[in-house]
């Protein structure tokens, strides 16, 4: 590897890193034991892949140790404080018959730390990162470098699960490799579109009861709602999202902005042109509106510095009735705090705002099947490479898919039927740890990793029914004709656009919170469309659109 290379990561990581990807919708906490031998061995059948090529039984035969490097999930943060505590990569290890060495970032600086470890050239045989949205320069940049390997060939020999499914899954072939046509990683893919939608708008259903009022769906009805619960509720902050670390963070996917025709973001629009939403004309309707309900009060005063606690506090304490949120980490995590207070108050999820009733709301959350946060990638520099392709093979299998959703038979899941159900373990942990922390002791269902989640996951995971009808309200809307697909830059103009982007966000940030809280007026947005001009939005623009250009020629 070149040192002016390392160099020139080393620099651009600390400009230009984008956010993380939440890939699951996450709850509460969990620890357990570890699972007895006898289950153990169960979970360690043989299964050979159905696919063609070479016919791989696991578990493999090697004295072969490989090394991993990824983040632990934040649900064992208390609980399990390291991989090889945790008794799904202890059994992963065993059913595949690799052993593995691991290493883990400290929490929320796994940014920094991949930045260290690159620029040393000192790498493992598989690195568990986003190189798609998080790498400067993008995938094709990472192999170039030296530092991941192109996976055609690998995957072509050694792994014949994931080259069977991708033949199948033309669509999702298409995310998972670069323009240039370059494998990159192993990708964690969402197996069913129930498992890409998890957020949306969320209501106090009892209080809409109480004052006979109906589930709000135009932004006139949502304004009806909001000043009913302030004034015959008493809720302080009728309307509180997550601003932390952007104002209205959680309104990012479009919650509200979208019933104005716009996002916060790129998006496309009904003649398939690129638009940046803020600065369309519908965003400037959206920020006149939102400015109106701070001002009479329907907005958490403090929304500019609310972050998780600070909702999760307004929730419980009934000074809040209208949020945004997901299914599990949001109804599963507010409706305990909401019944222990009042044993009648009842979370539903809402649809996406329109303005017209009758109307779809043109945008939501709505995640890509190939979510690239999970994906693995086999170094440049491993030494293991056939065994650690067929390692990672094996989440692709039919057993695979089981041990990483389900976790080991006889101790997270039992089959019956044809339907793995999760046991008490995890559902109703006798430590008393939430079934998100459990769960993440023995599956990798409910966050990422190298395999195809699955569905049957989610069924369980939502206990509550209101959970899960949540999930189909907010599916219903038109994102798919708006949302951009998983398109990638090449080297060059991910370097430019993350200078942009950099200036872009600053400025959408600064309008955003001013004209909300009534420190410049709302005639002031013409002035921040001049500073768009400034830091080169057209050209952004353009970036985008290249990009989706070659996206589509894939």
């Amino acid at each position: 590897m070149k040192r002016n290379s390392k160099k020139m990561f080393t620099m651009l990581v600390t400009t230009s890193l984008m956010g993380s990807l939440v890939v699951a919708c996450s709850s509460n906490s969990s620890t357990t034991s570890t699972p007895s031998p006898a289950a153990s061995a169960d979970a360690t059948k043989a299964s050979t892949a159905p696919a063609a090529g070479a016919a791989v039984t696991y578990p493999l035969k090697t004295d072969k140790t490989l090394t991993y490097w990824g983040e632990v999930t934040g649900n064992l943060t208390g609980v399990k404080g390291t991989h090889a505590d945790t008794p799904f990569f202890q059994n992963w290890q065993k059913v595949t018959g690799v052993t593995m060495k691991f290493t883990a970032p400290p929490t929320n600086q796994a940014d920094q730390a991949i930045n260290v470890m690159l620029a040393t050239g000192d790498l493992p045989d598989m690195i568990e990162y986003d190189f798609q949205g998080k790498f400067p320069g993008g995938p094709e940049k990472a192999i170039k470098d030296g530092y991941i390997l192109k996976l055609n060939d690998t995957i072509d020999k050694y792994a014949p699960n994931l080259k069977k499914y991708l033949k199948e899954h033309p669509d999702i072939d298409k995310q998972v490799k670069t323009d240039n046509g370059s494998y990159y990683v192993f990708p964690f893919i969402r197996g069913d579109d129930l498992l890409r939608v998890f957020q949306g708008p969320i209501v106090r259903k009892d209080w809409l009861d109480e004052l006979g009022l109906p589930v709000p769906q135009t932004i006139d009805e949502w304004y009806t709602t909001l000043k009913a619960f302030k004034e015959k509720k008493g809720a302080t902050a009728s309307f509180s999202v997550v601003s932390v670390p952007r104002p209205f963070n959680e309104l990012a996917n479009g919650a509200f902005a979208s019933a104005f025709g716009v996002t916060r973001d790129f998006y496309m629009d009904d003649k398939g042109a690129i638009k940046f939403g803020p600065a369309e004309k519908g965003y400037k309707d959206f920020l006149a509106t939102f400015h109106k309900w701070y001002a009479e009060g329907l907005i958490d005063k403090n929304f500019a510095t609310a972050d998780s606690k600070s909702l999760d506090a307004n929730i419980a304490s009934g000074a809040t009735g209208v949020t945004v949120g997901n299914a599990g980490g949001g109804i599963g995590k507010w409706q305990p705090l909401i019944s222990a207070k009042d044993p009648k108050g009842v979370l539903i999820a809402a649809p996406y705002p329109v303005l017209k009733k009758g109307d779809i709301a043109m945008y939501s959350q709505k995640d890509p099947a190939n979510a690239p946060g999970g994906s693995v990638a086999i170094t440049a520099t491993s030494k293991n490479i056939e065994t650690t392709a067929k390692l990672l093979d094996y989440g692709y299998s039919t057993e695979g898919g089981l041990f990483f959703n389900f976790g080991t038979p006889g101790v997270s899941y039992n089959m019956e039927g044809n339907y793995p159900k999760y046991t008490d373990l995890l559902m109703k942990n006798p430590d008393k740890l939430a079934p998100a922390q459990a769960m993440s002791m023995y599956i990798r269902g409910n966050y990422n990793g190298p395999f195809i989640q699955d569905k049957r996951y989610i069924e369980q995971y939502l206990a509550l029914q209101t959970q899960r009808d949540a999930l189909t309200t907010w599916s219903k809307t038109d994102v798919d004709k708006h949302k951009l697909p998983p398109i990638t830059a090449t080297p060059e103009e991910s370097t430019e656009l993350a200078k942009i982007m950099t200036d872009l966000n600053t400025i959408v940030d600064e309008m955003t919170l001013k004209i909300i809280l009534g420190t410049e007026p709302i005639e002031s947005f013409d002035k921040y469309m001049e500073k768009f001009n400034s830091v080169k939005l057209n050209r952004a623009i353009e970036i985008k659109k290249a990009s989706l250009d070659r996206y589509n020629k894939r």
